[in-house]
């Protein structure tokens, strides 16, 4: 019964396939308002868990527009290619990341995050 609002950023953990596409598993996550993380509302539906992700250290590229699943796999190929094989990162997922309102139609930021081993 308590509604938190939009967050940011709207982040989905994409599964890479061989040739780069998202697999059909996804996970969406959202980030939980200050005011509400020593004490987060408990989610009445039992797909929606809640859980702490840990600090991390990533590798990460920004572009912008309106972000479709190619934009995030092409992104993620060219954040590869600058990587090159000396980076060490996890490879069976990475982040992908919006922070902006469907309904703002200029200078958008999205982001792909690789999370260094």
């Amino acid at each position: 019964g308590v509604g938190m609002g939009m967050t940011a950023p709207v982040s989905i953990t994409a599964f890479p396939a061989e040739d780069g596409s998202f697999q059909q598993k996804v996970k969406v996550s959202l980030r939980i308002p200050s005011q509400f993380q020593d004490n987060p509302p408990c989610p009445t539906d039992e797909s929606i868990k809640i859980e702490e992700r840990q600090g991390m250290t990533i590798y990460s590229t920004q572009f912008g527009g309106y972000a479709k699943e190619t934009d995030y796999v092409n992104y993620a190929t060219k954040l590869k290619a600058a990587l090159g094989s000396e980076a060490a990162y996890c490879k069976d997922f990475y982040f992908c990341n919006g922070y902006d309102p469907p309904m703002k139609p200029y200078g958008r930021r999205n982001e792909v995050w690789f999370v260094k081993e």
